[in-house]
């Protein structure tokens, strides 16, 4: 299919399901109007790029991440580290959690053209789409989990016990509901097709490492004095960027892609 077939027919697919989406009332327990908007033009990239495979990843990661934020919603609301909005995703969290989803699709479609960008293979790309998404899904798991169930909560960096919520914070509970969460969508690239078997294990890996970065940056450098730009939408696409470098690394280090 040309490349502009593709285009058109990917908006106007995301344009019916989202439709549909929008029409259930579903979405709005899940997007702001402007989350809406910008959740769409995110289908359309990952459509357009990858087919409908890329478009279910992506659905995937939003019912998951959305279903978890709500877990223990009482409590965290008690505490008060509950996700602002209950939870509802606006253009900020849409791109901070899938641009570097959607810069590796759009990699892999200009490398499937022979138009490449960047000197990785489409098959490296896709291990970076998965990743990048399975890395944000984990970090969500571990913490919605982490806050509402983890009954010692440590920074990541020091190990000194601090309250749930805080930035760098980490617990047992949280981090093996991360890899829960990385492992579904890991298996989700696996079953669709869109990364091979021997991609699985260094996909969940890079996750995990690339939360622990994730971690680390949020106890060392997020809301200190002079890194007002370091914020929470920031953080979430480096970790995204590392996990989807790390699994690109780790998969051709292993011969995986």
């Amino acid at each position: 299919m040309e490349a502009t077939d593709a285009s058109r027919l990917a908006v106007a697919l995301n344009t019916v399901l989202f439709g549909a989406f929008g029409a259930s009332g579903a979405s709005e327990r899940m997007l702001t109007p402007s989350g809406f908007a910008h959740a769409w033009a995110l289908g359309v990239i990952l459509w357009s790029t990858l087919g409908w495979r890329g478009f279910v990843a992506g659905v995937a990661y939003l019912l998951c991440g959305s279903a978890v934020t709500k877990v223990g919603r009482a409590k965290k609301e008690a505490l008060g580290i509950s996700e602002g909005r209950g939870g509802r995703r606006g253009p900020e969290n849409v791109w901070g959690s899938a641009a570097t989803a959607a810069l590796c699709a759009l990699a892999y479609r200009r490398a499937v053209l022979g138009r490449a960008a960047v000197a990785l293979s489409p098959p490296a790309l896709l291990v970076g789409v998965v990743a990048s998404l399975a890395t944000k899904l984990g970090d969500t798991f571990a913490s919605e989990i982490g806050k509402a169930y983890g009954r010692t909560t440590y920074l990541s960096t020091t190990f000194r016990r601090v309250p749930p919520g805080t930035e760098g914070a980490v617990s047992l509970e949280g981090t093996l509901a991360g890899v829960g969460g990385s492992l579904i969508l890991a298996g989700y690239g696996v079953g669709s097709g869109l990364m091979p078997p021997a991609a699985a294990l260094p996909t969940v890996l890079a996750a995990w490492i690339a939360n622990n970065v994730e971690s680390i940056i949020g106890a060392t450098a997020q809301g200190k004095q002079g890194l007002g730009w370091l914020t929470n939408e920031v953080v979430n696409f480096i970790n995204t960027l590392v996990g989807a470098a790390a699994a690109i690394g780790l998969c051709l280090l292993t011969g995986a892609v």
